[in-house]
């Protein structure tokens, strides 16, 4: 199978709906590392592979640079997701999420922030860029 815009969209479906099941279960209370662990389950039970907390490497003028930065979550090689657990999400952590997205070449990438009263409403924010643009829409 192809990578589609929906089926980035279906992987995307399933990252919020986990995000949402551990919301659920401890609300606004935690700190962001005992967040990532909960998720990291949600994504093992719905069977999506992943990689976590990857330092981001970039060729530069003919040389690997370990940059130092490192993302969150990477889900099925394809969504970069940032999890805060912060009182309120800055401008800066979405530009953050957008450089990963850029220095990684991914289509899409999640942030989310637990220390809301609804995830889906108000703790999470998509974004997408020219490489899911450039994808086939089915």
């Amino acid at each position: 199978m192809g990578i589609t815009q929906k089926y980035i969209n279906e992987i995307t479906y399933e990252i919020i709906g986990a995000a949402i099941e551990v919301h659920k279960a401890f609300g606004p209370v935690l700190l962001e590392s005992a967040y990532e662990k909960f998720f990291l389950r949600e994504l093992e039970l719905r069977k999506l592979e992943f990689n976590s907390q990857r330092h981001i490497g970039v060729q530069y003028k003919g040389a690997y640079i370990d940059t130092q930065l490192r993302y969150d979550i990477l889900v099925e090689d394809l969504v970069i997701v940032e999890i805060k657990a912060v009182e309120k999400v800055l401008p800066i952590h979405s530009l953050v999420l957008i450089s990963y997205m850029e220095l990684l070449k991914k289509p899409k990438g999640i942030l989310l922030n637990f220390h809301c009263v609804n995830i889906f409403n108000e703790g999470q924010k998509t974004f997408v860029n020219k490489y899911f643009s450039a994808l086939p829409d089915y």
